[in-house]
């Protein structure tokens, strides 16, 4: 018996471009709803042109095979509407009427202007939920700002604590996350936040505006570090890949490449001295608990450097496993999607096109018993559903 999914019913309106809000549109839709993005005549989304690379090495159509589009639009319908005339934005309206839940994220204030913001749609339609997306939110002197994840990044402190640290490597600085987190962390919290509406709606009838800001969610990710820094005041710095807590925690050089260790206890450390060959160091006072070990890191690293020199990667690896020690190598994308655990979890999807031609796409990592996510279907063509909302809400 094939359950239906969890959000089977879901209506929900998707005004929003690039990857935040199109990403918690995309996790609504895996998860069942019935999504509509409502997109620019002859454009689209601004991350349909953003291309190379293609699904294909030679796209006939750029806009319908752009990687980025697909990697946060499968499952959703494609309307085209111009809002900045009458009809674009009463056919706006009329499917905001039987809508459920709205995702926008235009500049504060914009869709006001077009009678598109929660206030004049909620009159109509009392429980609609509406998502707003800004890199800064609808409050505060900088809500009228552009913002873009990298911005964010910036100003929230993840690139302050990134990188290598000062004086430990050439070229040492702030670094970008290598994908767009505070846009990522963004779309879950969205998605969280209008599950919760949706939940609330159950019991008062109501639907209600959402105002989510990558600033806040980027802040609000700072978790322990930021506890850290509010609790005594001291500003971090960065460590490149070791962690401020626990040690051995590092990327080390092999042989043949890199490995990622974290060693997070005491009796973690004996282990781990034996599996290397270095049991003399487990027995040295100045590293036998974790605290000692931080203390004298600037002595113990150079003799682990050593230990790991000596090995390969593949050697390390066995060893540390055998001893019930954390380490990964350090993969590259080739060696991500041939990795035998993400192979076995079904994390990449095979969706095929009208035209019979087949695209390799992310899988949604939710799991879940009975209900069925939704996660191998294409992204729509630009416009493919508009003829089908002449009269409302389009079927497929």
């Amino acid at each position: 018996m094939t359950h239906l999914p969890a959000l089977h019913g879901l209506k929900v309106i998707d005004l929003s471009r690039v990857l935040a809000g199109p990403l918690a549109a995309q996790i609504l839709a895996d998860l069942g709803a019935d999504v509509l993005k409502i997109e620019r005549p002859g454009k689209g989304d601004d991350t349909r042109e953003w291309a190379p690379p293609f699904l294909s090495p030679n796209a006939k159509e750029p806009l319908e095979n752009s990687a980025y589009f697909w990697a946060c639009n499968r499952g959703k319908k494609s309307l085209t509407a111009d809002i900045g005339v009458d009809v674009g934005r009463e056919l706006v309206r009329r499917l905001a009427l039987d809508a459920d839940v709205l995702i926008e994220n235009y500049k504060v204030g914009t869709l006001a202007r077009y009678g598109l913001d929660y206030e004049t749609l909620a009159k109509d339609n009392p429980r609609l939920i509406y998502c707003s997306i800004t890199g800064f939110g609808q409050t505060g002197p900088y809500r009228k700002k552009p913002g873009y994840d990298t911005i964010v990044q910036a100003m929230g402190g993840l690139m302050s604590i990134t990188g290598a640290a000062e004086n430990m490597a050439e070229g040492a600085g702030p670094t970008k996350s290598g994908v767009a987190v505070a846009d990522q962390m963004t779309a879950l919290y969205s998605s969280v936040a209008i599950l919760a509406a949706l939940q609330e709606r159950q019991s008062s009838g109501l639907g209600q505006a959402i105002d989510m800001s990558l600033l806040d969610v980027q802040v609000a990710s700072l978790t322990n570090i930021g506890l850290n820094f509010l609790a005594t005041g001291k500003v971090p710095v960065r460590q490149g890949n070791r962690l401020s807590t626990v040690y051995p925690s590092d990327t080390f050089r092999c042989q043949d490449g890199d490995i990622m260790l974290i060693v997070g206890n005491d009796e973690q450390y004996r282990r781990f001295c034996q599996a290397m060959g270095v049991s003399e160091l487990a027995a040295d006072a100045r590293f036998a608990s974790n605290a000692s070990r931080l203390q004298h890191v600037t002595e113990l690293d150079p003799l682990l450097r050593q230990a790991f020199a000596k090995m390969t990667v593949h050697d390390c690896q066995n060893a540390l496993d055998a001893v019930g020690v954390p380490a990964a190598p350090i993969n590259n994308l080739e060696a991500v999607f041939k990795d035998p655990q993400v192979i076995a979890r079904d994390m990449v999807r095979t969706t095929k096109r009208e035209d019979g031609s087949e695209v390799r796409s992310l899988a949604n990592p939710i799991r879940m018993s009975r209900s069925q996510v939704m996660d191998n279907r294409g992204a729509p063509k630009l416009g493919q559903h508009t003829d089908l909302a002449a009269n409302g809400w389009p079927q497929s």
